[in-house]
């Protein structure tokens, strides 16, 4: 049985397999798969995975699934061509580990920042800004532009994500019966997140990734500033007179933070300064920073879980309160999303690997132009997931001026604003506003959301001339 296993493994598996190898060859151990089946397959493979991302909102299908199993598929594909050619490859086994050392990295940095978000939410620091919102007695206009501008200043700093969420929660505790200017308000909040984000090598997945790669240096992101400013201003400006000019009911509700609420904020500015420390001193990787900061948070809680004794005085609760938790912390991040950029990366890094990435720089970055090819870049992401996008950017690695490096990610971080389902942000507030915030809601203020994304890279251009 055994002998007649590895006679069909030696004979029909290279046969099965070998259509296309005889042109296919690249190099000594190299093979140019993108007119094999099995590049073929891996292309529709990864579209239809990506066609299961997209309907999320409908299907209820975790987005990491069907991206996990796509990565599996088309590496399994892969190597399969390689075993039949002749034996296993080191090429492709050292590409895998090269993959999944750029996830480990990138997932570890993200691991970290989501704990520390995630014990500010725990502390009430979220809860205590929104409550301190509504019980100023702002006028729908004024919630208007004080939301956008927040969320473009906290994006940078927490991810675009948690802020949209948060200042969606305030949107709706004033002007929930005010569906029109609920709406606005949330397309605002949309584009202000991603635009804030763009502008800082921790306010978006995108700016992370070029961060790490070492191909933008940290202080080099915020002259993208102005023209991120210029990029959520223009919307909103247009936007602004359509919002209602009324005074809604202020509530009089407060919540407080719990103890240690500061030390966390402190210690999470602490930890964001560990890691630019490390990369640009010691020329260490960020995540290696980001992990030591994470010792302050794990010391830091050891010390409440100790003292949470203080805890039941302060409320003044009779008996013992839930004692901070930095484990828990940890296992609320989120597990979908990181196991989502997994996928990602696998599904990219394979299609790279068999050779599709460099003739699509062939075409966009030779053919097309840096410029044109940065600007479409932006496009694809209100379409398809930013995330994918820029690391097919990376993979490729143009030769480009910074100039160009700093377009693609500003034009990477702000595109998805163009969509409702362009960013995690839109697709998280239509869930949120449901009823009000609608991709045709979104849809409707397009044209002036591209306004702002075609001024931003014209006021790029001319503010940063010199890096081009």
């Amino acid at each position: 049985m055994k002998a007649i296993l590895r006679l069909a493994g030696g004979v029909l598996l290279p046969a099965l397999l070998a259509p296309g190898l005889a042109f296919a060859e690249n190099g000594a151990d190299r093979l140019d798969l993108t007119q094999h089946w099995v590049g073929f397959t891996a292309l529709g493979i990864f579209a239809v995975a990506y066609l299961f991302v997209m309907a999320e909102e409908f299907t209820h299908l975790r987005k990491s699934k069907p991206v996990i199993l796509a990565a599996g598929i088309i590496w399994g594909l892969i190597a399969a061509v390689y075993v039949a050619k002749g034996g296993v490859s080191h090429d492709v086994e050292q590409a895998v580990r090269h993959n999944l050392l750029e996830y480990a990295e990138l997932m570890l940095f993200l691991l970290v920042a989501m704990t520390y978000i995630n014990a500010m939410d725990e502390r009430l620091v979220f809860d205590a800004l929104r409550s301190w919102l509504i019980r100023k007695g702002f006028s729908l206009r004024q919630l208007f532009w004080l939301t956008g501008i927040l969320a473009f200043f906290i994006s940078p700093v927490a991810d675009n994500l948690t802020t949209a969420l948060l200042m969606c929660a305030v949107v709706l505790a004033v002007g929930g019966d005010n569906g029109r200017f609920v709406s606005i308000a949330c397309v605002n909040i949309v584009v202000a997140a991603n635009a804030g984000g763009a502008f800082s090598p921790f306010g978006d997945i995108t700016t992370l990734m070029v961060w790490q790669k070492g191909i933008v240096e940290f202080w080099s992101f915020f002259g993208l500033f102005i023209p991120a400013a210029v990029n959520f201003l223009v919307p909103a400006a247009l936007m602004h007179f359509a919002i209602p000019d009324e005074q809604p009911t202020v509530s009089d509700e407060r919540v407080d933070t719990k103890r240690g609420a500061k030390r966390i904020i402190v210690l999470f500015l602490l930890t964001i300064t560990t890691a630019v420390g490390f990369h640009n001193f010691l020329h260490l990787p960020p995540v290696v920073g980001m992990l030591t900061g994470l010792a302050y948070l794990q010391l830091f809680g050891f010390f409440l879980k100790k003292t949470a004794h203080l805890d039941a005085e302060r409320e003044g609760q009779i008996g013992d309160v839930v004692p901070f938790d930095i484990f828990s912390r940890v296992a609320r991040a989120e597990w979908d999303t990181l196991f989502f950029f997994y996928g990602v990366v696998l599904c990219v890094g394979g299609l790279g690997f068999i050779g599709y990435l460099a003739l699509t720089s062939e075409v966009m970055y030779l053919q097309w132009g840096a410029t044109s090819a940065n600007v479409t870049v932006g496009v694809l992401s209100a379409i398809v997931d930013n995330i994918p996008v820029m690391f097919a950017v990376l993979s490729m690695e143009p030769d480009m001026s910074l100039g160009q490096w700093l377009l693609v990610t500003l034009t990477a971080g702000v595109g998805g604003s163009l969509l409702s389902i362009g960013s995690a942000a839109g697709v998280a507030l239509m869930g949120q506003a449901r009823g009000y915030y609608t991709f045709f809601s979104h849809l409707k203020w397009t044209p002036a959301i591209a306004a702002g994304y075609g001024a931003s890279i014209l006021v790029h251009f001319w503010i940063n001339a010199r890096l081009f």
